[in-house]
């Protein structure tokens, strides 16, 4: 099912034997667009620390009594490598951690092979070929690529022909943690107030301008199928993104 990012801020996390927390932000691969850990808020608990939920450990969440169930001891995440509270989190700590667990490395498996994060929108958007420019980037996979969700919301979105809006919230897949969609507001450039955007569709990040560079233009995000938050999001409302967006454009 697909839920938006926000409406999980703040939900208790409860291991195995015991509550220990509760989760306060996401970590994004900005690569292929997946949710790769939860940072867990253990300040009354483990205070000093930044702790890592790997996103294969959360089990189903109860979205009613807004829990998540961890799949892991008190003491497995007491015992996990230390990070400073305020350290990001770098290559270097991420196979320490995953060593500790035994979890795969994902940068080391290929970037566009398998099922690639979203490329599943519908017939109108094909998976990418392989190209120079992508092998280049995967040479470049071991560099750290975490972005922070907190951090990205409230970032411009740059369209080709100029600033749209921003970043309000991100729609995930709450089985894969996939990144499916940006919400982008748009009310201080456009009359409708959001829209959503595909990480496909997204050239580049400029971290330091804190921008999102799109590769559509201002009219395409202006007329695309109208977005509402209360209304659950079905595939045939995807497809219809979808379909949108493949437009060329006028």
């Amino acid at each position: 099912m697909l839920r938006n990012i926000n409406a999980m801020i703040g939900h208790s996390l409860e291991a195995s034997d015991g509550n220990i927390g509760c989760s306060s932000d996401f970590l994004f691969d900005d690569r292929d667009w997946v949710i790769r850990y939860m940072v867990a808020d253990t300040q009354k608990w483990l205070p000093g620390r930044k702790v890592l939920i790997a996103s294969s450990a959360l089990m189903e969440p109860d979205w009613d009594q807004k829990c998540f169930p961890v799949e892991l001891t008190k003491q497995q995440i007491k015992d996990s490598p230390p990070l400073d509270e305020h350290a990001p989190v770098s290559r270097e700590y991420e196979i320490l951690f995953h060593k500790y667990y035994g979890y795969p490395n994902y940068w080391e498996m290929p970037l566009f092979g398998g099922s690639y994060p979203g490329m599943s929108l519908g017939p109108s958007l094909q998976e990418p070929h392989w190209s120079e420019d992508m092998a280049a980037d995967y040479q470049h996979a071991k560099e750290n690529s975490l972005r922070s969700v907190l951090e990205v919301i409230g970032y411009g979105i740059q369209a080709q022909d100029s600033q749209v809006g921003e970043v309000k919230d991100f729609i995930i897949d709450d089985l894969s943690w996939t990144i499916r969609w940006l919400v982008v507001d748009t009310r201080k450039f456009l009359p409708g107030p959001k829209a959503l955007v595909a990480p496909v569709r997204v050239d580049s990040i400029a971290w330091a301008e804190n921008d999102v560079q799109v590769n559509l233009s201002v009219d395409q995000i202006k007329t695309c199928p109208e977005f509402d938050p209360t209304i659950p999001i079905t595939q045939e409302y995807e497809n219809r993104l979808a379909e949108h967006y493949a437009q060329p454009r006028n």
